[in-house]
């Protein structure tokens, strides 16, 4: 149950620091330093909570990353099922402290409200959004696979180098999709913003989802490919 509440707790932070700085900040293309702020926040939440919760949990905090270890044999499917439903529980806690902080009628910053994703940056293209969260899911991912490894000896640096990636990935992808790679923090975002009458979000929500899950189980096939004896 430890490791359940871990990435619930782990979730909440990710989305409210992420989400909350795009809410706070903005990201539109006439704001570069908000696409900057936002990638940042997401990618230091993580390395924040990499040596927080990380002895407890793994600090997957992503249904995609926990997809990937399932796959790698990391983990029993038991604990990946608890591990999506803390995970998507703690993004709706996420979301929820924003709603408190912020009020509910923020929903008017670039990613579609309460920093949900959205398919503006590729023209409206599902087909191109879902290209750009396989992509970007599958950079970040193989990068946690790899350095979370026995073999890459990176030792009490893997934080860091996994919270630096997802900032990478975040800078060119804030301006096309927003940047999911994390079906969890996808949907309560969606959900908050529809609630607060902006539906686009949950419209395209299937794109956030079955994408970075995509990416996940190609970087897991991948990995295991090049790391077989």
């Amino acid at each position: 149950m430890k490791k359940y509440v871990a990435e619930l707790i782990g979730t909440a932070v990710l989305v409210f620091m992420g989400c909350g700085t795009a809410m706070l900040v903005g990201c539109d293309a006439a704001n570069g330093s908000g696409y900057l702020l936002t990638a940042l926040a997401f990618g230091l939440a993580i390395v924040a909570e990499a040596y927080c919760i990380g002895n407890v949990s793994g600090c997957h905090v992503n249904p995609a990353v926990s997809l990937a270890v399932l796959m790698n044999g990391g983990m029993k499917s038991k604990d990946f099922c608890g591990y999506v439903v803390a995970q998507v529980i703690g993004a709706f806690v996420g979301s929820g402290l924003l709603a408190c902080v912020f009020g509910t009628g923020n929903v008017t910053d670039m990613t579609g409200g309460f920093g949900a994703n959205a398919l503006g940056g590729v023209g409206g293209s599902a087909v191109a959004g879902l290209l750009v969260e396989i992509i970007l899911t599958y950079i970040f991912v193989l990068t946690i696979l790899g350095v979370t490894s026995k073999e890459a000896g990176h030792g009490s640096f893997g934080g860091l180098v996994i919270g630096l990636t997802l900032t990478f990935v975040h800078i060119v992808g804030i301006g096309l999709t927003g940047t999911s790679v994390n079906p969890a923090r996808s949907i309560a975002p969606a959900v908050f913003a529809a609630v607060n009458g902006n539906t686009a979000p949950i419209a395209a929500l299937w794109v956030f989802i079955v994408g970075p899950l995509a990416g996940a189980a190609l970087a897991a096939l991948t990995h295991k490919n090049l790391n077989a004896k």
